[in-house]
């Protein structure tokens, strides 16, 4: 059995690659394909990434400690949440995206509930966080105003943080099939939502942070609920087959991913969470707070961009190792860099001539307007470099070695990017501008390392490991399940 499995797998994976087309077709070819995936993506990104922007626009014209509250328990404790659910979800990216080029479809429903499983033990373990973020705040040395408001609103987060494990994994999951539409129109459903109820509680009749926080709530849920259905009631007849209790089975190799994953992406988002803390101990940390906040919420969303394509890289990768195209994988990171940057380099053009006028859609402070526009030709660089690097890590998501990212990030971020910025921003007084200089600093070390270490790939290899690990898990459960047809 095991044999005539392997066989019909090697049989699959050495195909030949197409015969060569002009070069111009092939690239019309990949553009569409990338784009398949990025342009919902993207969107579905810009407008839950929205949902937290407005609800605090929102909370900002509540008041400036309110704002000051929820973007440092936005910033520090959902991001780190955030992180570490997405980054443990991005696991399910390399599995489906690797089985479904392969065309083991069926085993993209078991890879999804083992992750609905693992994230969910996982957001358990977080929970404390958000229950005794008051006392974590305080003994960080963060403003007593603002740490009190921080410690209310973090309760309203935790129906936040749990609908992070469908929506992470729904989307990774129907993203590996190209079937990620759905999750946009869902997107701009719940936002539209989110932008009426946010104005009838917060404006029109004024029940301040819980009408703010009730909103939120509803509209994080409602894309999940949607997602759930079209997953289970026949949106995806060819991946899903059922719940089943093989995905009890195995699960310390999707755990062990997931944590490399986690720990990738982790390293990442927790970098401007850092930044924060950093600017909550300087002086007159309200503004610097509010300011670095407002750049680094205007930087995220612009990000979405960029996560997009680290979408379009990771299943585009995925799926030509699992089909076993070396030649065709290294094209679409071709293609999908380039078109990332192109943006990003227009974008940099637009926030650079821009300023601090964005500052007040969050803010009416003009004190903290003007930090911001003293702090906008970094944030026009950061989304310089923003996108490239994320397109860069779905790369290495698409491959599975989301490990050795890990420890580049480890080395940039944490013993490069941060040390930095703490000796311009408190040791030479550059304030909140030497903790960004730092950060992009790290960011920039980062981003040539993760373009050496690409460029230097072995990709035949890769589709070998990736062949080894299709082979691998599909045996190993086409054993328990003899007559499942792939």
């Amino acid at each position: 059995m095991e044999e005539e499995i392997k066989q019909k797998l090697l049989i699959e994976a050495e195909k030949p690659e197409h015969d060569e087309v002009p070069f111009k077709d092939k690239l019309w070819t990949e553009t569409k394909k990338m784009w398949i995936v990025a342009g919902p993506a993207i969107f579905t990104r810009f407008s839950t990434f929205g949902i937290s922007v407005i609800s605090q626009a929102f909370v900002g014209h509540i008041g400036s400690t309110e704002l000051a509250g929820y973007s440092l328990v936005v910033t520090v404790l959902l991001r780190f949440a955030n992180g570490i659910l997405l980054g443990m979800a991005s696991a399910l990216e390399t599995l489906c995206g690797q089985s479904y080029g392969a065309k083991q479809y069926h085993m993209l429903g078991i890879y999804l509930q083992r992750s609905w499983i693992v994230l969910t033990m996982c957001a358990i373990c977080l929970l404390p966080l958000f229950i005794f973020t008051t006392y974590i705040l305080r003994a960080l040395g963060q403003d007593e105003s603002i740490v009190e408001v921080a410690g209310n609103i973090s309760l309203w987060l935790i129906p936040v943080m749990f609908s992070f494990i469908p929506s992470f994994t729904c989307q990774m999951y129907l993203q590996a099939q190209s079937k990620n539409m759905i999750i946009a129109y869902l997107a701009a459903f719940s936002l539209s939502i989110h932008i009426l109820l946010s104005w009838l509680l917060t404006v029109k009749y004024k029940f301040g942070i819980p009408g703010a926080m009730a909103s939120t709530i509803l509209a994080y849920w409602i894309p999940n609920i949607g997602q759930l259905a079209f997953v289970t009631c026949g949106g995806c007849p060819e991946t899903w087959k059922g719940f089943s209790f093989l995905a009890f089975k195995d699960l310390f190799p999707i755990i062990k991913l997931s944590l490399s994953s986690g720990a990738m992406l982790c390293l990442e988002l927790w970098y401007s969470t850092v930044l924060i803390l950093l600017t909550g101990n300087m002086k007159n940390a309200e503004v610097s707070i509010d300011a670095l906040a407002i750049c680094l919420n205007i930087n995220g969303w612009e990000m979405m961009i960029s996560f997009g394509f680290l979408a379009a890289a990771s299943v585009r990768v995925s799926n030509e190792l699992g089909r076993g195209s070396s030649k065709d994988a290294k094209f679409s990171i071709v293609v999908t860099v380039l078109t990332s940057f192109i943006i990003g380099f227009i974008l940099f053009l637009v926030f650079l001539s821009l300023r601090g006028k964005l500052a007040y859609l969050f803010t009416e402070n003009p004190k903290v307007a003007d930090a911001v526009s003293d702090l906008s030709p970094l944030l026009a660089f950061s989304i310089l470099m923003n996108s490239i690097q994320p397109v860069l890590s779905g790369v290495a998501v698409g491959a599975g070695w989301q490990s050795i990212v890990a420890y580049v990030n480890i080395a940039c971020y944490y013993l490069v990017g941060i040390p930095v910025g703490v000796v311009l921003g408190y040791v030479i007084h550059l304030q909140v501008k030497g903790v960004w200089i730092g950060m992009l600093f790290g960011t920039f070390v980062q981003t040539i390392i993760l373009i050496i270490v690409t460029c230097k790939t072995d990709w035949e290899k890769q589709v070998s490991l990736a062949r080894n690990r299709i082979n691998k898990w599909y045996v190993a459960d086409s054993e328990e399940q003899p007559n499942t047809q792939p």
